[in-house]
């Protein structure tokens, strides 16, 4: 551990040095004025309404990406109207390539944003400098959309109910949208004009080149709200509360084989419910669901894990996506790897309406108020799960508040409960963070579990430090779980444990680097993990993780090589894939390759190899994506997984382990689209596949007709089948 200490503290002695390009924000603000209509446009994405020569043009763009504070190399114009019922954004993204420079591969909402040309705009309507609400737009029309929480916490699939169509042409693309004023959030004041935080940020994706409207340091997002600039002159109607209704319709169809006599062979079933949102006003919204169904729900893929620790499967179900960032605390691995991999959570929705398979448990009713304001955020679920099978007749209950104070402090605290007839699991949990600097920032947690059924106590705890700046990233992160912590209503990757995950990433651009037409960075790191047995001190992992070599490229691409020398002391047996390892120390060494082409590109490929030796054998892991996108409309990929066992184990086993994936969107336009994927694991003979048509045949209402069908062979006896067609339709009225 020593060893680690001395050379980040030098890093730290070099940092103040470099810390000049992670500017404070401009007292004065860039201004973009929006101009008061009294007609409706039509949105066509071509702006040829005469009411947009009324409006003046932005100012211009700052490059962010990758010469922080540089002119752009490609012009980006913004103007502003607003009637009574929308505010209207026209968006010139000029380029000298035209069409040709254009770059998207598929028409997901929400979709990768290093897959395609982008266009995003935040607003910060009550000028709080803390919540952001964000839309954006490629240039086919496809939304992306998300609320943001002092720019740590966001609800990525958040979908908020506004228009955009585009147009491409050999100057560039434009992009023109409709904003309903009730999709936005304001305050209801006394004064007649208001002036709102606002920043738009553009990415053409061919140069890998980012412009914002209002300048950010490039460590920092656009959605970091005290560098907005001001949309000024506006007159939105009052606030005032809005109601919106979904019903659905959905009927389905089931069949069953290889199953035992208590699983019927066929089921057909009829199910109507929905949900209602009510924005009671513009810091209250609530929520109402009945008969939950989530069909349309993209389905789990599967995933062969060779780690003594579940896989955490995302929450991909929309009632519970929304507002997720309130309830979410906790801590976890961050996308870049730094953070450390524990997981502490102490909500995780998932564990409502899912048994620990992931197969669906019905949800009869359920409610969640969310009150969000500049001082303070509130809010609570409860939920109703229906008996099914084994598992009983459950009530949930979330309650979650947090309170603001200074320019982005919280502190906060956060109860679940799950109640069964046979007893009641109950987590208390007090949180905080403190942004101390720009670049300095605090995480905390203490949590406390206590369940009437087992009879046990449990805690958890962690700390976590974060040093950012524009060339180092350094974090420390400190946990505890003990033996007895059980959040039933929540998630853990490990317990009795004490883990300590400190790590620094460098991320360099100086003179000395090299080939610059085509590398953007070198970013080496080290992050290191030790875990001790809570209960008794003693040492049982020690990981290395080293990249001596991460080379971002200006294309998006990347490639880096890693090595891990790893200590374990497995104080039980376990069976990765099948591999029976006993109890005891073990020593090996890990080594792991990464390697991406440009991802926006029409054929792009994604790689990554590990090898070395592993529990007293050998184990080498191949993992590869590629992707075939001719045109946004078609999105073709397949996916190749394969683990290698070599004289691992008791048994010293040797054995591959594959698993295949293809999968393929094809959409008429971002509304119309069929989207399908196949997986084959040879762990246990499994194939599944799912097929889902989706019409959104007005904003936010949907036709979806879906094909399940998965068969498996657990016990290497009979192969069981499932096979399920479902039907829905589903109507959003906004009153």
């Amino acid at each position: 551990m020593k060893r680690f200490l001395l050379p980040l503290l030098l890093v730290w002695t070099g940092v103040t040095a470099q810390d000049a390009e992670v500017f404070k924000p401009d007292s004065i603000k860039k201004e973009l004025k929006a101009i008061q209509i009294h007609h409706k446009l039509k949105v066509d994405g071509l702006l040829n309404d005469e009411e947009w020569k009324l409006a003046p043009s932005s100012p211009h763009f700052t490059q962010i990406e990758p010469f922080q504070g540089n002119k752009p190399n490609h012009h980006t114009e913004v103007k502003v109207l607003y009637n009574n019922h929308f505010l209207y954004f026209g968006i010139t993204s000029k380029d000298s390539l035209g069409k040709k420079a254009i770059r998207a591969t598929d028409f997901k909402r929400d979709f990768n944003a290093l897959q395609h040309d982008l266009i995003m705009l935040s607003f910060d309507g009550f000028n709080d400098q803390r919540n952001a609400i964000s839309l954006g737009t490629n240039p086919y029309g496809v939304q992306r959309d998300l609320l943001s929480f002092d720019d740590l916490y966001y609800d990525m699939d958040w979908d908020g109910l506004w228009r955009v169509r585009t147009s491409r042409s050999d100057s560039g693309w434009v992009a023109e949208i409709a904003i309903p004023w009730q999709t936005l959030r304001y305050p209801k004041t006394a004064d007649s004009i208001q002036n709102w935080g606002i920043n738009i940020y553009r990415n053409r994706r061919l140069s890998n080149e980012v412009s914002a409207l209002s300048a950010f340091p490039r460590s920092f997002t656009a959605m970091r709200m005290n560098y907005a600039g001001k949309l000024t002159n506006l007159k939105p109607p009052p606030p005032t509360s809005n109601i919106r209704f979904q019903p659905y319709f959905l009927t389905s169809y089931d069949h069953y084989s290889g199953y035992d006599a208590s699983v019927k062979p066929e089921e057909t079933n009829i199910k109507v419910g929905g949900e209602m949102k009510w924005a009671i006003n513009t810091n209250t919204i609530f929520d109402l669901t009945i008969n939950t169904d989530f069909a349309q729900a993209d389905a789990d893929r599967q995933v062969n894990n060779v780690s003594r620790f579940s896989v955490f499967f995302p929450e991909r179900r929309q009632f519970f996506l929304e507002n997720a960032s309130l309830f979410g605390v906790g801590i976890s691995r961050n996308p870049d790897e730094s953070g450390g991999n524990m997981r502490i959570q102490p909500f995780f929705s998932r564990r409502i309406g899912l048994d620990d398979k992931g197969n669906p448990i019905p949800i009869e009713i359920g409610g969640r108020l969310v009150y969000r304001s500049d001082k303070r955020n509130f809010g609570a679920i409860l939920m109703r799960q229906k008996e099914l099978g084994d598992s009983p007749a459950t009530n949930f209950f979330v309650g979650r508040f947090s309170e603001n104070f200074g320019k982005q402090n919280r502190v906060g605290g956060l109860l679940t409960l799950k109640n069964r007839p046979d007893g009641t699991n109950i987590v208390s949990t007090v949180d905080a963070f403190f942004r101390l600097s720009d670049t300095h920032s605090l995480n905390t947690l203490v949590s406390q579990s206590s369940s009437s059924i087992t009879g046990k106590n449990g805690m958890t705890a962690y700390a976590q430090y974060f040093f950012v700046n524009n060339q180092f990233k350094i974090w420390w992160t400190q946990s505890i779980v003990t033996k007895d912590y059980d959040p039933e209503l929540g998630f853990v990757s490990r317990n009795d444990v004490v883990a300590t995950t400190p790590g620094i990433f460098w991320w360099y651009r100086g003179k000395h680097l090299p080939f610059k037409k085509w590398l953007r960075a070198w970013e080496p790191s080290i992050f290191p993990e030790f875990y001790h047995q809570a209960s008794t001190g003693k040492l049982i992992e020690r990981v290395w993780t080293i990249y001596p070599i991460w080379l971002n490229l200006q294309s998006g691409g990347y490639f880096g090589y890693s090595i891990n020398p790893t200590y374990q002391y497995l104080t039980e047996a376990f069976e990765p894939l099948g591999v029976k390892i006993g109890a005891g120390e073990y020593n090996y060494v890990r080594h792991q390759m990464y390697y991406s082409t440009d991802p926006s590109r029409v054929l792009n490929l994604q790689v990554g190899y590990s090898g070395g030796s592993y529990f007293n054998g050998h184990l080498d892991g191949a993992d590869a994506t590629l992707q075939f996108a001719p045109m946004p409309h078609v999105s073709l990929s397949g996916r190749f997984n394969r683990n290698h066992f070599s004289k691992v184990g008791e048994n010293q086993t040797t054995t591959n382990v594959d698993l295949y994936s293809i999968e393929g969107r094809f959409a008429l336009n971002p509304r119309l689209q069929l989207i399908g994927f196949y997986q084959r694991n040879s762990e246990n003979s499994s194939q599944n596949y799912n097929i889902r048509f989706s019409w959104e045949y007005q904003p936010l209402s949907y036709i979806y007709l879906v094909f399940n069908q998965q068969s498996f062979n657990p016990y290497m006896e009979r192969v069981r089948v499932e096979n399920h067609v479902i039907t829905k339709i589903s109507y959003l009225k906004q009153f």
